[in-house]
């Protein structure tokens, strides 16, 4: 059976690995699908995230990484993935999970929806702290994977280095 975990993955966490790794154990294939969403302001561009994820899933081996635009339910429909994966990490996750979840299964009633609550370590984490903590200076190498990391200091060094620096 084939699940897709779909989402914005800007950029991935030790989170979001939890959910794929587990994944892996539940479904022959999990498809790690990285949703075009022109409402988001994405800090790497989808063939940087393509990359991350890549090189942080590089030791599962049926796991596969990929795009789309549109619904998620189409897009499943088109991988013949019935499964749709999700994580939860607090009650307020759960609320708006659930929602998308009926509807999804109103636009396709074949379509089920997987929740798989992050392990403790990981509850509080996503990827707009990540990239705050980042943008600060602040050590994200206990967050992400040791790729991720050097791509969210060098964009933020290269950031501090291009913004115009006030008067003396």
């Amino acid at each position: 059976m084939v699940a897709v975990y779909p989402g914005s993955f800007d950029p991935i966490t030790f989170g979001h690995l939890d959910i794929i790794e587990r994944g892996t154990r539940l479904f022959a294939e999990v498809i790690v699908a990285i949703a075009h969403n022109p409402q988001k302001k994405a800090l790497f561009s989808v063939e940087q995230r393509i990359a991350q994820i890549r090189a942080a899933t590089a030791h599962l081996v049926n796991v596969r990484v990929d795009t789309f635009d549109g619904l998620t339910v189409e897009y499943a429909r088109s991988q013949q993935a019935k499964i749709l994966l999700r994580g939860l990490r607090v009650l307020s996750d759960f609320e708006y999970e659930l929602q998308m979840s009926h509807t999804n299964k109103s636009l396709w009633p074949e379509i089920e929806t997987v929740f798989l609550t992050t392990s403790n370590e990981y509850s509080f984490l996503s990827s707009s702290l990540v990239k705050e903590i980042a943008r600060f200076g602040g050590n994200v190498r206990h967050l992400v994977p040791a790729t991720v990391a050097k791509d969210l200091e060098e964009c933020f060094t290269q950031t501090l280095i291009t913004s115009p620096q006030p008067p003396a």
